[in-house]
């Protein structure tokens, strides 16, 4: 398994949407989001954007005031998820047309389909935009 936990929160920290694939008490989420969302918002534009925290290594990128963060094991290729993290943001801003925080808030459960329909199990199975949007398209027709 790859990845172990996606993350997006705002500059003040807090988090809009969380997602594991690896099984956590509520406690120890909060605990670790914490102390990963502490540390990732202290650094400046010039850090790289990878730190490695407890067993994780964290890649994260910041899109306009969200912040992307992805919890992954230690031999993980982080441009790959650099790249993971740019095609989610491109997929949200297909759909939502320039993705923001209100987006994710107001819209919770299409960010979530579409992680779905990108990672199963800590594993990236799906990089097409069309494929990954097209099951929340029929969804939106219907409604």
């Amino acid at each position: 398994m790859g990845i172990r936990f996606i993350l997006m929160v705002n500059k003040q920290g807090q988090t809009r949407l969380a997602q594991y694939y690896e099984y956590l008490t509520l406690e120890e989420r909060r605990a670790l989001e914490a102390e990963i969302v502490r540390k990732c918002l202290a650094r400046n534009e010039q850090q790289c954007s990878f730190v490695e925290h407890r067993n994780y290594k964290i890649v994260y990128r910041r899109y306009a005031s969200l912040f992307f963060l992805v919890g992954v094991d230690n031999d993980e290729n982080e441009l790959a998820i650099l790249e993971f993290i740019h095609l989610l943001v491109e997929t949200m801003d297909r759909h939502f047309g320039n993705v923001c925080e209100l987006d994710i808030m107001f819209h919770l459960e299409k960010a979530h389909f579409m992680l779905e329909e990108m990672v199963m199990n800590g594993c990236i199975v799906e990089t097409s935009k069309s494929s990954i949007l097209a099951p929340i398209q029929l969804m939106d027709k219907m409604s």
